[in-house]
């Protein structure tokens, strides 16, 4: 390899970190034998007063000579390899240089004019914004793109997905590009990545694994009519064939960490003392905690469990459980303050509870149960997996088509309802719910299983239009589901305190309210897991809470704190059976510190 330099490396660094406090990037431009287009590209870049390495990759005598004009202007450095090393040989080689030279980012273009410079300004902008991560960009085709290309790059996404647990990486096969110098070099010289067109793919998958975040903007890619392509059919698909052979089983001793990366770590919080309540200054809503599985967490879960099986799956659960329970101070703190209040109240008792009342242990069941949902939705559950007591009572519901109002909770696993419908298959159950995710949430279990009959509702608060959608429901013969445990994402101080666990605590109001307009039957159902047996099994409880729940005018509130109370009480008895299974993470005694002062 030799270079054509035209100042000495100090000169070139301390130009550009003067004028972009301490952004120091360069153009990367690898050619070979595009003698035709490079000048015009070369030119193209002259505004943005980048520096230019401009990269022979062993191109024809008649492609040498233009690059030798083009590389006598001033902010332009020729690195010339001797023999074709191939597109990634040649990012390589100009990214190892870009480094010697104390640049701190490479911005990839093609040398064929297939890019769009357009979208330069937004490319560089991102890499300024995040410097530690890799910008790319996400192609927007026009009608150039040979479709036998724009077809195969689909098969590489779902690869790469697959290598890298995640939807992150949205196009792996785009070489525009601004490199993280630094991260880049430190990923080459761990490993050997291949050198021609399967370069762009595996640099993405490996920096991704390094940590790495990996951004895109979209770009026009255009297909110059006449324009010249090294892509070899044969053996670069091999070469990528090879690639993915190599990556994938590359993924899986990487899983935990793949899958843990999902679970990103809260900001720092400031706990207060084991068993005592937030204060209003620290309190914070529980519909303000984001859900860490997401749709995302939640499809990379489902895959390892329908490749690898369950056993795998729980092989690989208490190392993501482990990293998550170290990192979410909030989660752990919660989970500690509901095992001592529960331990507290069953010490009161002389109750018996399990040894193995930990936090961490108590995560790991959550885990668990993210798992029996989504086998739970994907129809892999039946009522072999199930004890069910009560059935008595909902058996004459079955039998007379009885719309009904199913008061949950979150604790243990109300999807479990799916194995119950999947007998009787005349059943459609409504889910309300309250948060901002059901849309996303409904997209996944339909994906999971395409012929779920759940209907997710979402719903901002509990308002006419609610009560009579969901009265066409009942009276149509379906069921309503609703939880009772979580207090209102939007009204909080519209709630009704109960002793639960011997300390009075927040129950929203809406759902027993609505219950009472609604005229409804109310049945109460558990899923408890049985964690006393080897293969997946569980207690359904469903029983009768009321025929009908009745607020009088007069005597509303009382009634109202009546009804509460006695569906604490079953949340109590049925939390002691599994005291693991309670799944609220965020302090359930007191409100946050956002609550609606309304009254």
């Amino acid at each position: 390899m030799t270079n054509t330099l035209k100042r000495e490396p100090t000169d070139l660094m301390s130009d550009s970190e003067s004028a972009n406090g301490g952004y120091n990037p360069c153009f990367l431009i690898p050619c070979f034998n595009h003698g035709d287009t490079i000048a015009d590209v070369i030119h193209s870049l002259t505004e943005f007063g980048y520096p230019v390495l401009l990269v022979d990759d062993g191109s024809n005598l008649t492609t040498k000579e233009i690059l030798a004009q083009v590389a006598k202007q001033q902010h332009v450095t020729l690195i010339t390899l001797e023999t074709n090393q191939g597109k990634g040989g040649a990012v390589m080689a100009g990214i190892r240089q870009a480094k010697v030279l104390g640049f701190t980012h490479t911005i990839q273009i093609d040398s064929d004019g297939q890019h769009d410079l357009e979208s330069l300004p937004s490319l560089i902008n991102a890499s300024q914004a995040q410097p530690n991560a890799l910008i790319s960009g996400k192609p927007v085709y026009d009608s150039s793109v040979p479709k036998s290309r724009l077809y195969g790059r689909y098969v590489t996404h779902f690869w790469v997905w697959v290598e890298t647990l995640s939807f992150d990486i949205k196009d792996s096969m785009c070489g525009f590009r601004s490199y993280p110098v630094i991260q880049t070099v430190n990923v080459l010289d761990k490993v050997r990545i291949g050198r021609r067109m399967d370069f762009d793919i595996e640099i993405l998958v490996r920096m991704y694994w390094e940590g790495c975040d990996i951004q895109f903007i979209d770009t026009r890619v255009m297909y110059p009519e006449g324009g010249i392509s090294h892509f070899d059919a044969l053996w670069d698909n091999v070469k990528i064939s090879k690639m993915h052979t190599k990556l994938f089983f590359g993924m899986l001793p990487r899983i935990p960490k793949l899958v843990a990366r999902h679970f990103k770590p809260s900001k720092p919080v400031t706990s207060p003392p084991l068993g005592e309540c937030d204060t209003p200054a620290t309190a914070t809503h529980w519909s303000t905690q984001k859900e860490r599985g997401t749709v995302l967490g939640i499809n990379t879960l489902l895959w390892i469990y329908k490749v690898l099986g369950r056993r795998a799956f729980n092989l690989i659960l208490p190392l993501v459980i482990g990293y998550y329970h170290l990192t979410n101070q909030r989660a752990r703190h919660a989970s500690e303050q509901y095992l001592q209040q529960l331990t507290d109240y069953a010490d009161s008792r002389g109750l018996a509870l399990p040894s193995n009342l930990t936090s961490q242990q108590h995560l790991l069941s959550f885990g668990h149960t993210m798992l029996d949902k989504l086998a739970a939705w994907k129809g892999d559950f039946s009522l072999d997996n199930l004890t069910i007591h009560g059935q008595e009572q909902f058996q004459p519901l079955i039998d007379n088509k009885q719309g009904v109002l199913l008061l949950g909770s979150h604790l243990g696993n109300i999807e479990l309802c799916r194995a119950l419908s999947r007998r009787y298959s005349h059943i459609k159950i409504n889910a309300l719910v309250f948060t901002e995710h059901a849309e996303r949430f409904n997209a996944v279990m339909k994906a999971v299983n395409p012929n779920s009959e759940l209907n997710l509702i979402q719903v901002s608060h509990m308002g006419p239009d609610t009560a009579i959608l969901l009265q066409q429901k009942i009276e149509q013969g379906e069921w309503v589901v609703i939880v009772g445990d979580r207090t209102s994402t939007s009204k909080e101080q519209r709630c009704v305190w109960a002793d639960f666990l011997d300390k009075p605590a927040p129950f929203p109001q809406g759902p027993f309210m609505l219950a009472s307009v609604l005229k409804a039957p109310v049945y109460l159902m558990f899923g408890l897991r049985d964690d006393n047996q080897a293969n997946p099994h569980f207690n359904v409880y469903f029983e009768h809470f009321s025929d009908k729940i009745a607020l009088p005018r007069n005597t509303r509130q009382a009634a109202l704190e009546n009804v509460v109370q006695r569906y604490a009480a079953r949340l109590e008895h049925y939390a002691m059976l599994a005291p693991l299974q309670w799944y609220n993470f965020f302090n359930f005694w007191t409100l946050s510190k956002d609550h609606d002062e309304e009254h």
